[in-house]
């Protein structure tokens, strides 16, 4: 089988930043999927399922209520390393053009206060399983990357 796009990226290099993982022609529009990288891989620990999964709720429902991004929001959701997260959107699109949405993604999840969207039995299949301060803990560190990015944290 051939190896796919996301396993030919040399994960010793790869740093936090925000990346266009791949672009897919899906009818008329093009689908971009970005890598949200949070933690260097390899290097650190990964994050928790908990604070991934408060990620997760708080950041979806953030970027699903976006005025300006939400009718591009396709899909958020954790890699399955848990160094990061995918984002897809409509449109042929850069990383630099989501830097702000990014950011604003992570201050928002970074500044929550109040019941986490969706965490109840009824809503969620492990509601249970989250944490929202360590996902405060990781929104602080990936907003410092995103505040002093550089070229290569935005190309692979």
């Amino acid at each position: 089988m051939e190896k796919i796009a996301s396993f030919t990226i040399d994960h010793f290099k790869l740093q936090p930043g925000i990346y266009v993982s791949r672009k897919d022609a899906v009818g008329g529009d093009t689908v971009t999927t970005f890598d949200l990288r949070i933690t260097s891989p390899n290097e650190e620990p990964v994050m928790n399922t908990a604070e991934v999964h408060a990620i997760e709720h708080v950041g979806a429902t953030f970027l699903r209520n976006d005025q300006i991004w939400k009718d591009r929001i396709i899909y958020f959701g954790p890699m399955g390393c848990r160094t990061g997260f995918y984002l897809l959107l409509r449109g042929d699109l850069a990383s630099e053009d989501i830097v702000s949405l990014i950011t604003r993604t992570f201050e928002y999840i970074r500044d929550f206060e109040g019941d986490i969207p969706g965490a109840s039995p009824r809503d969620c299949g492990n509601y249970l399983d989250m944490n929202i301060f360590m996902a405060k803990y990781y929104a602080r560190r990936y907003l410092d990357v995103l505040y002093n990015l550089t070229p290569d944290r935005l190309s692979y």
